[in-house]
């Protein structure tokens, strides 16, 4: 794969600006949109989800919530990977993550790098 064709779900706008600019230097991957609330995130991905391959998803967002996010996603399994980057990755919200569709659950302190490792792989780029 090319150019990973990544969706941003983050209501931070700096945390937006630098996650995707680490991501973009570091993966061969292209950050195609960004949404800061649920019901953002909701509308553009009904529209545009065929047309990405990864969506990036914070819990905590401006109105609505990451899990809620991953609840209208679930069924039918969207054609994209969805992962959950959060200051608030407890044991407790990785297993609700990971039961509502996450591929994988990093956490914004600690977990960057294998943020950057998991895209290379999807990207195609990487090592395993």
């Amino acid at each position: 794969m090319a150019n990973l064709r990544t969706y941003l779900v983050e209501d931070s706008p700096l945390l937006r600006e630098s996650l995707s600019a680490t991501l973009e230097e570091l993966v061969p991957l292209r950050m195609v949109a960004a949404a800061a609330d649920e019901s953002s995130a909701l509308h553009w991905l009904a529209h545009h989800g065929r047309d990405i391959d990864l969506v990036i998803l914070d819990i905590f967002l401006k109105q609505g919530s990451g899990l809620g996010v991953l609840r209208a996603t679930q069924s039918p399994p969207p054609p994209y990977k969805l992962v959950v980057l959060s200051n608030y990755a407890t044991p407790e919200v990785r297993r609700s993550c990971l039961a509502l569709g996450a591929a994988q659950v990093f956490d914004k302190s600690h977990d960057i790098e294998a943020l950057v490792r998991y895209c290379q792989q999807l990207s195609g780029s990487g090592h395993a």
